[in-house]
């Protein structure tokens, strides 16, 4: 399955990049698959070491740092021969901060080493390093699940995806039947979710949901508790973790889906529970947008980390804790869960494409669910999906600020009228 990833390895090794490159996801997204894919489409000789899988070599951080040194030990070890034309793979490296450090010597030797590493949990490691982090010696790279425009090219779509780009960029109405073929493949996806090994048991039953085998969410689901009960000794932090995961979803089913401590249990306050969030936040399990308190540019100025939403990673984890079948995202269907589902869907879409996020409520009759900045303009957006039933935050934000245009994200089809720029759901990918 193609992954746009696949584009920003082959940028850092045609560009020759001399830092190490560190790619952070959370687990499942498909970071170890595709690096192998890469490594054996570009070099002639790679290796490939997990550092949860094989201790014995992550032992060879505890000594001496030097890329000669590390490499002629792995060699041994290995019992064949790396130099420095050897592309070198580590997994798991948040196993070992040693390694990490190590990476500052690879970016600073004289030959230019070919260092790819990645890990499920090496957010958190790289937030937290304990010691000295090579700050400026490595080249992060942030990798997602498939958002809606890969899940198209997965499942053969390729014209369908190039039609929805062109009328995009056009803003011309797609014809009906073409439209209508576009949203039921998103109502698939929102169901599916970006998981590969979900996408694949798609393709796998001829692209039928109903077919689906939605254990393997479970699955992952399960994986992503296990992570906080192996990577965190504290007990009680790792309680607190996971009571922050269960209660996304019922947080985000509410009219006003803001984070609050107290729906974690009664008596939760910020200064327990605002270390697991960071947490979960590191490791890309969840995704916090923060409010705005003022739709000016730069808008970074404007964050207010103190009043935030946190959505899931993933909507088809979401939508699998929450009971979502395909049937209840039909329009005359109404579910409490069904909103939720859409807006995590969107931010999740737009956090793929590199955006930061916010939400701006200024006053108890205006909420805009999204504002981002596009091209240097401050672009609020608002996501039709059954939570609000009228666009009168819209309308009080388009009078108050006076926007150069607004983004409408619904089921209706492209068009531009009064500033006001629709774009179907389907087309989030674009933005």
């Amino acid at each position: 399955m193609y992954r746009k990833f696949y584009e920003e390895l082959k940028k850092w090794e045609e560009d020759k990049v001399q830092e190490p490159l560190l790619v952070i996801g959370a687990r499942q997204v498909g970071k170890t698959w595709l690096i192998k894919q890469f490594c054996e489409d570009t070099y002639q000789d790679y290796i490939y070491i997990n550092l949860e899988e094989r201790k014995d070599i992550s032992s060879i951080f505890d000594g001496n740092l030097t890329p000669e040194d590390i490499l002629r030990n792995i060699s041994i070890l290995l019992g064949r021969s790396i130099n420095s034309d050897t592309a070198i793979v580590i997994d798991e490296i948040q196993q070992s901060e040693r390694a990490i450090t190590s990476l500052k010597y690879f970016c600073e030797a004289k030959d230019n080493y070919r260092i790819i590493c990645a890990g499920s949990l090496l957010g958190i490691k790289v937030k937290r390093f304990e010691s000295s982090f090579p700050v400026g010696k490595v080249f992060i790279k942030n990798m997602y699940p498939m958002d809606f425009e890969e899940f198209l090219l997965a499942a053969g779509e390729n014209l369908l995806r190039d039609e929805i780009r062109v009328a995009y960029a056009k803003m011309l109405q797609l014809p009906d039947a073409i439209h209508n073929k576009a949203l039921a493949l998103y109502h698939d996806y929102l169901i599916t979710g970006g998981m590969p090994q979900v996408v694949m048991s798609y393709l796998e039953n001829e692209k039928s949901v109903l077919s689906l085998n939605r254990e393997l969410l479970d699955y992952i689901r399960l994986a992503y508790l296990a992570d906080m009960s192996k990577y965190v000794t504290n007990v009680t932090e790792t309680a607190k973790i996971a009571a922050v995961y269960e209660s996304v979803p019922r947080q985000l089913a509410k009219e006003n889906p803001k984070f609050k401590y107290n729906e974690i249990k009664g008596t939760a306050i910020k200064r327990d529970y605002y270390g697991p969030i960071d947490w979960l936040a590191a490791s890309q399990m969840i995704y916090k947008i923060n409010k705005l308190d003022s739709p000016e540019s730069p808008i970074k100025a404007y964050e207010n980390a103190d009043s935030f939403k946190i959505y899931l990673s993933d909507v088809g984890l979401l939508s699998r804790v929450c009971g979502i079948n395909l049937q209840d995202l039909l329009p005359d269907n109404h579910n409490i869960y069904k909103g939720a589902v859409i807006e995590n869907y969107v931010v999740e879409q737009l956090i793929a494409t590199g955006k930061c996020l916010y939400y701006f409520k200024p006053a108890v009759n205006m909420e805009i669910d999204i504002i981002t900045s596009i091209d240097d303009n401050v672009v609020p957006i608002e996501i039709k999906s059954g939570r609000h039933k009228k666009s009168t935050s819209l309308n009080n934000y388009m009078e108050r600020y006076k926007p150069k245009y607004v983004i409408r994200i619904s089921e209706n089809n492209f068009g531009m009228m009064n500033n006001i720029k629709s774009i179907p759901l389907y087309a989030t990918f674009c933005i």
